[in-house]
C-alpha cells in the first residue's frame, strides 16, 4: 500500500490514494483542539467560502504599482530590481532590511504654519459677537475665526491696541492683528498705523503691513485715492504692486453682499474677490460682526493669500465697523 499523499502504482499520474494531509475535523490537527475559526482552512485546496463566510488573510505590503507588493518564496536571494533583500536572503546585512522613513518635504518659500493655504482657494472670516460692544456700544478688541469653505477653523485672529485707541479713533485706529494657528502659534501679524482719512485729500491714504513670519514682511495693502470708488493696491514686499482691489461706488450691504473684485496689476479680468456677506438683519443692526468671504485662484502665491487676508481686515475696519454711540452703532448703513 502506497503512503498516503502519493500516487499509487495502479493510480494514473495526478491522482492520490488518499487526500493528501487529511485534517481531523475536530480541530487544527489534534482531536482535543477547538475548532479553527471561521474561514480558516487547513486543506491545501482552498475552497469558495459560503455566503457571508469571513475571509482571513493578512495584506501584504504595497508597492508602487497598483495592487499589493508581490513577496519572495523563502530562502529567494532578493526580492527583484528596485526591492531589498528577500526574507531568509543569505548574508543578509541586518541594516539593511528596514528602510528609513522619507522625510517630509515641506514647500519651497512657504511661511510655517502657512502650508493649508496652499491647499485652498476661499477663506471664510467670521468675526464674533462681543456682547459688551452690542449693548453699551463700548468698543472692544474685534476678534475673528478663519474657515475653510466647509466651516473648519484653521486660523484665529485678535486685534490688539489699548482702550483709548479704540474707542476715541473709532475705525481709523491702528492695531496690531495677531493671526494663530490651532496650535496656539502666531503665524501672521498684520499692523496698520494710524492714518487721516479724507476721499478729497490723497495725502494720507490707508496702509498696512502683512508679516508672516511675524518679524518677516511679505506685503502690503495700500488705498489708492478715488473720489468715488474704494480701490486698493495689493503689493509685494519691495512695495511693487501685484495685484488691484476695486469696490462699489456705496460699500454698504443693505440685504445683499457687497463685492470687492481682485484683478491683475493692470486691471483685466477678475481673478478673485473680497465679499462683504449679508449676516441678517438682527446681527446687521444690533452688531458689527461681520462675515467675510475671501476667493483666489488655488496656484496663487501663499503669500499674496496671506496679504488678502490683511486686505480683508483693512476693509472691514474702514467700511463696516460702526464705532459710536448706541443709537449710531444700530444703524443699518455704516
Amino acid at each position: 500500500m502506497s503512503a498516503p499523499g502519493y500516487p499509487s502504482p495502479n493510480q494514473g499520474p495526478g491522482s492520490y490514494s488518499t487526500t493528501p494531509y487529511p485534517v481531523p475535523q475536530g480541530g487544527y490537527g489534534d482531536p482535543n483542539q477547538p475548532p479553527p475559526p471561521v474561514g480558516f482552512h487547513m486543506g491545501y485546496s482552498p475552497q469558495p467560502p459560503y455566503p457571508g463566510q469571513p475571509l482571513m488573510h493578512q495584506p501584504g505590503p504595497v508597492g508602487q504599482g497598483p495592487g499589493p507588493m508581490p513577496m519572495p518564496e523563502y530562502g529567494a536571494p532578493q526580492m527583484g530590481p528596485g526591492y531589498g533583500p528577500g526574507y531568509g536572503a543569505p548574508n543578509q546585512d541586518p541594516s539593511t532590511a528596514i528602510s528609513p522613513a522619507p522625510a517630509m518635504v515641506l514647500p519651497v518659500g512657504v511661511p510655517p504654519g502657512l502650508e493649508y493655504l496652499t491647499q485652498i482657494d476661499q477663506i471664510l472670516i467670521h468675526q464674533k459677537v462681543e456682547l459688551l460692544e452690542a449693548f453699551i456700544g463700548f468698543e472692544t478688541n474685534n476678534q475673528y475665526e478663519i474657515k475653510n469653505s466647509l466651516g473648519q477653523k484653521i486660523y484665529k485672529a485678535k486685534e490688539k491696541n489699548d482702550c483709548c485707541t479704540r474707542n476715541c479713533c473709532g475705525s481709523l485706529r491702528s492695531f496690531d492683528m495677531k493671526i494663530k494657528d490651532n496650535m496656539d502659534r502666531e503665524v501672521i501679524r498684520i499692523i496698520r498705523p494710524f492714518r487721516c482719512v479724507s476721499c478729497w485729500f490723497p495725502c494720507c491714504q490707508q496702509e498696512l503691513e502683512v508679516q508672516a513670519p511675524p518679524g518677516t514682511t511679505i506685503g502690503y495693502v495700500t488705498q489708492d485715492w478715488n473720489p468715488c470708488l474704494p480701490k486698493f493696491s495689493i503689493k509685494g514686499p519691495d512695495k511693487e504692486t501685484v495685484m488691484r482691489l476695486k469696490g462699489p461706488c456705496f460699500a454698504c450691504n443693505c440685504c445683499g453682499d457687497v463685492n470687492f473684485e481682485l484683478t491683475g496689476k493692470d486691471g483685466g479680468k477678475p481673478i478673485g474677490r473680497i465679499s462683504k456677506q449679508w449676516s441678517g438683519l438682527l446681527k446687521e443692526v444690533f452688531t458689527d460682526a461681520d462675515n467675510f468671504g475671501i476667493q483666489f485662484p488655488l496656484d496663487m502665491d501663499v503669500k499674496m493669500k496671506a496679504v488678502l487676508m490683511g486686505a480683508c481686515f483693512l476693509i472691514d475696519f474702514m467700511f463696516f465697523e460702526k464705532v459710536g454711540d448706541v443709537n449710531q452703532r444700530n444703524t443699518v448703513f455704516s
